[in-house]
C-alpha cells in the first residue's frame, strides 16, 4: 500500500496497477473483474470535453442560477445530449466497452449528467446493484440487475477528495464480500452499511477501511463494477463539478422492462443517426414513476 494525503486526512491506495493507457484492454478487464475498478488515462480530448460541459450546462444550468451546495442530476442524458450520442462514433471509448462486455453488439442502457456545486456534502456509501432476488421496487432497481460494469464515467474537471471526488472500497463487488470492518449492512439487500452500533442508515464519511480515492485528469474514464460500493467526497473546491455516465450491455439477451418508452423518448430516437441506431436496439429508456411489487 501507498499512502495518498488530501485534505488532512491520509488514505491508503493500493500498491497494484489500476490506471491503465486506452490501448491495455486486457489488463483494464483484468483490473476491474479482480478489484472492482480501474481508471483509464486521457480517453477523449479537450474538445469532447468542452462540449459535454457545454451540454450539461444547457441541459442542467440554463439560467446560472445553480446554487451553492446544490447537486442537479439528469438520468436520460443521451436522449438530449448530442456530444455524449457522439461517443457512440469514439473508437477508443467503444473499444473499451467491446472488451469490458465481450462483444461488439451492443444497446445503451444508461446514461446521466450530474453538475456538483462547491459546498455539497459527502455522497453515503452505497452500490448501484443489490444482491436482493425479490421483485425491483422500482426503474432504477430493475435497470441495476447486469453483469456488466455499473461505472463508466468521466469527471470533467477530473476528480480529488477535496472537490467532490469519487471514491470506491477495493474488491466489493465480490458477492461474499464481508463489509467493512467494523461495520454492518444496512438491510438483507446490501444496498449499504453502518458502523456497528448505529442506526442501519447508509454511512455518510471517508473513514472507511479499504477506500481507494480518485485523482484523475480531464478526459480519463473512471469504471467500476456492477457491485463496487463507492461514495463521494465533500465539494471543497471553488468551481462546480460536471461529471458524465454512460453505461452499455450487450444487446443479447433482451433486457425486458416493464413499462413503455415515453413519447419524448421516442421523439428522440427518431433524431439518432441512421448509422447509430443500432445501439438503441432494446433500449428502454428510464420511466422514474414507475413502481414495482418490491416495494
Amino acid at each position: 500500500m501507498r499512502l495518498l494525503t488530501s485534505d488532512r486526512e491520509t488514505y491508503s491506495v493500493p500498491s497494484y496497477r489500476f490506471e491503465f493507457e486506452p490501448h491495455e484492454l486486457d489488463a483494464i478487464h483484468s483490473c476491474n473483474a479482480e478489484h472492482g475498478f480501474a481508471i483509464v488515462k486521457r480517453v477523449i480530448g479537450p474538445e469532447i470535453i468542452s462540449d459535454l460541459k457545454e451540454s450539461i450546462r444547457q441541459t442542467l444550468n440554463p439560467k446560472g442560477d445553480l446554487a451553492r451546495g446544490e447537486t442537479r442530476l439528469d438520468t436520460h442524458f443521451i436522449e438530449i445530449s448530442r456530444p455524449l450520442l457522439r461517443l457512440l462514433e469514439h473508437d477508443g471509448f467503444m473499444t473499451i466497452q467491446h472488451r469490458l462486455l465481450g462483444t461488439t453488439k451492443l444497446t445503451v442502457h444508461r446514461s446521466a449528467a450530474i453538475l456538483k456545486n462547491a459546498g455539497t456534502g459527502v455522497g453515503a456509501w452505497h452500490t448501484d446493484q443489490s444482491l436482493s432476488t425479490a421483485p425491483p421496487v422500482d426503474a432504477n432497481d430493475r435497470l441495476n440487475r447486469g453483469n456488466w460494469p455499473n461505472g463508466m464515467w468521466f469527471y470533467l474537471e477530473g476528480t480529488h477528495p477535496t472537490r467532490g471526488g469519487l471514491a470506491v472500497i477495493e474488491a466489493s463487488h465480490r458477492a461474499d464480500w464481508p463489509g467493512p470492518e467494523g461495520f454492518d449492512f444496512t438491510d438483507k439487500n446490501r444496498k449499504s452499511f453502518h458502523r456497528r452500533g448505529t442506526p442501519p442508515l447508509a454511512y455518510g464519511a471517508m473513514d472507511v477501511p479499504g477506500i481507494v480515492p480518485f485523482i484523475t485528469d480531464p478526459g480519463d474514464l473512471i469504471i467500476f463494477a456492477d457491485r463496487t460500493y463507492h461514495g463521494v467526497f465533500p465539494h471543497n473546491g471553488t468551481e462546480a463539478r460536471n461529471s458524465v455516465g454512460f453505461i452499455l450491455r450487450p444487446t443479447d439477451p433482451p433486457f425486458p422492462v416493464p413499462w413503455k418508452l415515453s413519447d419524448e423518448t421516442l421523439r428522440s430516437l427518431e433524431s439518432v443517426p441512421d448509422h447509430l441506431k443500432r445501439y438503441f436496439d432494446g433500449y428502454t429508456g428510464l420511466d422514474r414513476s414507475w413502481r414495482g411489487s418490491g416495494n
